[in-house]
């Protein structure tokens, strides 16, 4: 750490803490903050103990100039801060205690209405409250040495995640803010899903997670953990058309997962493992032109998933009854070895992502390679239709003005064969679609 980090130490009452709120210089989540892990009872005893007079920590906080004004960036101190700023009814939502405090007789209940009414009792608490005296160490220096110091106070007590540490560090890299903006999108998907809980979400693993995605997508392949985020952030080795098409085809390869597979939260592939070897898997599967979106398809291979989901959680209890693999078990128990290790490696990912390619590759089909119809097609078809009139509305059609359509959409799996071909007039062939077509036509 640099030797020209200045610190100071003071005291400031709660009331100056509110003020500097109230005035925005108070700054709760710089981009180097982690998100409130605090549960409920965490904070009523913080304000339990501020009332009893008890003493609580230090705050840490880095003052910074902002377009002529003075702004302080919470370093440390973030949850006592916001419960504080909670209770008083500064930030929402607000909170009730239910406490003994020093000169009552029976338990108070108090919250940011009660402690605005004039009743004697009340007057008395809120004017404890806010002279309370909180210990400050206002920090100043280059911002390398603020996220440093950041990293090392919460290296301890509940230590920083892997995603944390690196919001902190690389608060300014391109794939953090897409995967930070991603992991929003998805959020609701993934809820569904039920991939992240609130717990993980609040350690940002939903961010690490979808920052994962992208780079997978980038390279087309499972990656090495968590090396190849840290590389590139660091790096910004990935230039920003990449990475923009890596995030839209990280988004759309989760949403086509979510629509594949709505009732995955029942399963096992909505552990974290599992989910990003089946996302990774879909991915490719899309990229190698397969078929992806029709329902009989996709209830065909869910109910392939869910039956070897089963049959993996099936072996972990026997393996937890100390019984050994049976016969036909064997993929089961391969599978199972991926997720069991203490890290998840390369090697582990992709043989996962084989076993999961061997039970749902051969269910989806490829799309023909030939999209559209060659000139020869279309002078066969026409010269061979007796009725020369559009298949959907009946138009009576020549030569200058005909389509010709996949009666099984391509996207579906229609081949560009003269079996599968129809007249269409052009307007109808534009609005159609992908949707089925309700007749075929007459030669």
């Amino acid at each position: 750490m640099s030797s020209e980090l200045q610190i100071r130490h003071e005291q400031l009452t709660i009331a100056d803490l509110m003020n500097r709120h109230e005035k925005k210089e108070l700054n709760l989540s710089p981009t180097f903050q982690r998100k409130s892990v605090w549960r409920d009872r965490d904070r009523h005893l913080l304000i339990e103990s501020l009332l009893r007079g008890f003493p609580i920590p230090a705050i840490f906080l880095y003052q910074r100039n902002e377009a002529g004004r003075l702004c302080y960036d919470v370093i440390d101190g973030k949850q006592r801060l916001e419960s504080i700023l909670r209770f008083v009814g500064s930030l929402r939502p607000a909170f009730t205690v239910k406490a003994m405090f020093p000169g009552f007789d029976a338990p108070q209940q108090v919250n940011a209405t009660s402690l605005k009414r004039n009743k004697s009792h009340m007057t008395l608490i809120r004017s404890h409250l806010l002279q309370y005296r909180i210990p400050v160490v206002q920090v100043n220096g280059d911002l390398s040495d603020i996220v440093e110091l950041f990293v090392r106070i919460n290296s301890t007590g509940k230590p920083l995640t892997p995603q944390e540490k690196r919001n902190a560090k690389y608060s300014g890299s391109d794939l953090l803010q897409a995967a930070t903006s991603l992991a929003n999108k998805l959020e609701p998907k993934l809820d569904a899903l039920g991939v992240f809980n609130a717990a993980q979400k609040s350690r940002m693993k939903h961010v690490e997670f979808c920052a994962e995605i992208i780079l997978s997508m980038h390279q087309g392949d499972v990656l090495n953990k968590k090396a190849a985020v840290d590389r590139v952030m660091a790096a910004k080795a990935m230039p920003v058309a990449q990475l923009k098409k890596s995030t839209a085809a990280a988004f759309t390869t989760i949403s086509l997962v979510a629509r594949m597979f709505p009732e995955l939260a029942s399963t096992r592939f909505k552990q974290t493992v599992d989910f990003y070897t089946l996302v990774v898997l879909v991915g490719k599967l899309q990229a190698e032109g397969a078929i992806l979106i029709e329902r009989h398809r996709n209830a065909m291979a869910w109910d392939l998933l869910k039956a070897f989901g089963v049959e993996v959680d099936r072996m972990r209890e026997q393996q937890r009854k100390v019984q050994g693999a049976g016969d036909g078990q064997e993929n089961y128990r391969d599978y199972l070895m991926t997720v069991s290790q203490m890290t998840d490696d390369i090697s582990q990912r992709r043989h996962r992502e084989k076993l999961l390619r061997g039970i749902l590759g051969s269910v989806f089909a490829s799309r023909d390679g030939q999209r559209g119809f060659s000139p020869e097609q279309r002078r066969l078809l026409w010269n061979s239709s007796a009725d020369k009139r559009c298949t959907e509305c009946g138009v009576k059609l020549s030569w200058g003005n005909f389509s010709v359509d996949h009666v099984d959409p391509h996207s579906r799996g229609g081949r560009s064969a003269l079996e599968n071909a129809a007249l269409i007039c052009q307007p109808c062939n534009s609005s159609k679609g992908n949707r089925l077509k309700t007749r075929r036509i007459t030669r």
